[in-house]
């Protein structure tokens, strides 16, 4: 398989003087077209940051980010987003209260000259499980598990090749963190898309990725095969340490 994604020695640092925080720290790893990569860590461990990074959401301080062997231009072009998009954390969050979900699917339809509004919209709602009866509805009406799908239907409506994904269940109840982690799955292999998956939780990488780095402090510590993790093959004590914490982790 092709290299689709190259992180080269990528540092994040945020402020100056004694304000100054190097939230990622020469961070490198290259996922495959196709595959399911996941950055796991702790809270404050730089991950999210690294996605952020690679969407232009965060200053890069150096290194080097390469999508289809191309170097990322600042600010990204409107190319990088008709090919790379993000579901964020909180669906309560990242979806316009005010707008209806027509309209929060519409938008970047527009914005990138799309004409089939009508049947890119009814369509996207389908891939997600959603009837033509949420087009009209508030995201006051829907549920946490209904909001997430809009947010995928959005960033799936452009066509695009890779989804960043930042911990993208862990806003919903558990009983509904397996359905959408489901439809995501059957929606990369349906669409042949490219995930980077930032997660907290050990069982959700281990059922989404095949492979994954772990990290801390805004570095990496180690990177393992799904089975290895699956095996408790790790080599770093602070990965077993999240092995440990990671409640519900199950070797299968």
């Amino acid at each position: 398989m092709s290299t689709l994604v190259e992180i080269r020695d990528l540092a994040v640092t945020f402020g100056s003087g004694r304000s100054t925080v190097q939230a990622v720290r020469n961070v490198s790893f290259e996922v495959a077209a196709g595959e399911s990569f996941g950055l796991v860590g702790e809270s404050g461990s730089g991950k999210s940051t690294v996605l952020r990074a690679i969407c232009g959401l965060a200053p890069i301080t150096s290194g080097a980010i390469h999508v289809n062997g191309n170097s990322l231009k600042t600010p990204r072009d409107p190319a990088f987003y008709r090919k790379v998009q993000m579901v964020f954390q909180d669906p309560y969050g990242s979806i316009h209260p005010r707008h209806t979900i027509d309209r929060v699917l519409s938008e970047p339809l527009a914005i990138h000259g799309f004409k089939d509004t009508e049947a890119r919209i009814e369509r996207a709602l389908e891939e997600v499980g959603l009837s033509k009866g949420f087009r009209f509805r508030f995201p006051h009406q829907l549920s946490g598990g209904q909001r997430q799908r809009v947010a995928i239907a959005r960033a799936l409506i452009l066509e695009p090749q890779i989804l960043l994904l930042d911990e993208p269940t862990s806003a919903l109840d558990a009983s509904i963190q397996a359905e959408v982690l489901n439809l995501l799955d059957a929606l990369r292999v349906e669409k042949g898309l490219t995930y980077v998956l930032v997660s907290h939780d050990l069982a959700v990488v281990s059922h989404m990725c095949e492979r994954l780095m772990v990290m801390q402090h805004g570095a990496r510590v180690e990177e393992l095969t799904r089975r290895a993790l699956q095996n408790r093959a790790a080599t770093q004590v602070y990965t077993r340490q999240l092995l440990v914490a990671s409640e519900g982790f199950k070797s299968q």
